[in-house]
């Protein structure tokens, strides 16, 4: 990548290198070791019990590489349905998680909040803002504290507080 050259991001990350193009324009890149990771949890529109993902949002984020790199992938989704909705009203490129690299599924309705899941859900920007702004301790054990209906119920309360002005955010 180009990224770092001419600025001090080779100097403080000694395990970076520059390598030549060898091409015959001979560009000067910047190269670094493969990222392993132990785990991915990812979550998807729309997957399978196999474990193909499919994002039916205008972006993939990089989701499918993340699987791609971990040694161990785990796909949340909206919706669990059958292998042959996967292709039935979205085109094929939408299938981006495939099913040799994942360990294991959850339907998991909403399971992206307080970002989005396109087209079920968009950002809940209030929400955001109050994670922003609340001090962590106090905002695990407000809404992480609990399991999955004590976090919903959270959230619910908070939409229940927040000004009429703010609900349109």
């Amino acid at each position: 990548m180009r990224a770092g050259l001419g600025s001090d991001v080779m100097r403080v990350n000694p395990g970076l290198r520059t390598v030549a193009s060898p091409y015959e324009d001979g560009e000067t890149f910047v190269a670094m070791p493969a990222l392993r990771l132990d785990a991915a949890l990812v979550h998807m529109s729309r997957t399978d019990r196999l474990g193909n993902g499919q994002c039916l949002g205008p972006d993939p984020y990089f989701d499918d590489l993340f699987c791609e790199a971990a040694d161990t992938a785990y796909v949340s989704c909206e919706r669990i349905v059958d292998t042959a909705e996967l292709t039935k009203a979205a085109a094929p490129q939408t299938l981006l998680v495939k099913r040799h690299r994942v360990t294991g599924v959850v339907e998991a309705p909403n399971g992206a909040h307080f970002t989005s899941c396109a087209p079920d859900y968009g950002r809940d920007e209030a929400f955001q803002k109050t994670y922003a702004t609340t001090p962590w301790p106090e905002f695990a054990a407000r809404f992480l504290a609990g399991d999955e209906q004590a976090y919903r119920s959270a959230v619910e309360d908070e939409r229940a507080c927040r000004p009429a002005v703010e609900e349109g955010t």
